[in-house]
């Protein structure tokens, strides 16, 4: 099977003043969208294998457009969603979310310890989702336990379409100021410290 990539979408948000603070190092989150046809529309599958393996394609076509966005800002954060057509289930989009699909995005951004959170939701086309974010190589660095909200277009995806999502950052939210372990003091040995 190969995973039909009807459209593809980017979105950065570029922030430098977080309640009248300015910040020399600016927080770059950006959104790489794919929708692609649900195989699965209309009707019930048992084995979803098809799907995961082929998910490492779009995977890969995500990564790419998402690093290219960041330009020259390194990435220390990320996270996934999904949003399924109402002719789809839920489970669809998780299938295509797996660790097949996200190998991909690992490897793009130089390497990745810790696991990728990630969002799904059965919704209409023009949704909003809010797709979590968490430090790629410690998930217990509380300054970039973050998201990025992307509304779809009021067109997708449609009932047969399931759109896939990768986000990235460059660093933990602007005035992050709640403890925890730094960024800077990463062992990254467990994905988790």
């Amino acid at each position: 099977m190969k995973l039909d990539i009807r459209r593809l979408l980017c979105f950065t948000d570029h922030k430098e003043v977080e309640a009248g603070h300015r910040h020399d190092q600016p927080l770059r989150r950006v959104a790489a969208v794919a929708i692609v046809a649900n195989p699965y529309a209309g009707r019930y599958v048992e084995d979803l294998s098809e799907a995961i393996a082929a998910s490492v394609e779009v995977g890969a076509v995500l990564a790419k457009l998402a690093v290219e966005a960041m330009g020259s800002y390194k990435v220390e954060s990320y996270g996934k969603g999904g949003v399924v057509g109402l002719g789809g289930e839920l489970e669809h989009a998780n299938a295509m979310l797996t660790t097949t699909f996200a190998t991909p995005l690992r490897e793009a951004v130089g390497g990745a310890e810790a696991w990728i959170p990630s969002f799904t939701k059965l919704a209409a086309p023009g949704c909003l989702i809010d797709v979590p974010l968490a430090h790629k190589d410690a998930l217990y660095v509380r300054s970039h336990y973050d998201g990025v909200s992307v509304t779809l277009p009021p067109d997708a995806p449609a009932a047969d379409e399931v759109a896939l999502i990768v986000c990235l950052a460059n660093r933990g939210r602007l005035n992050a100021r709640v403890g925890g372990l730094n960024a800077r003091d990463i062992g990254g040995k467990d994905g988790l410290r």
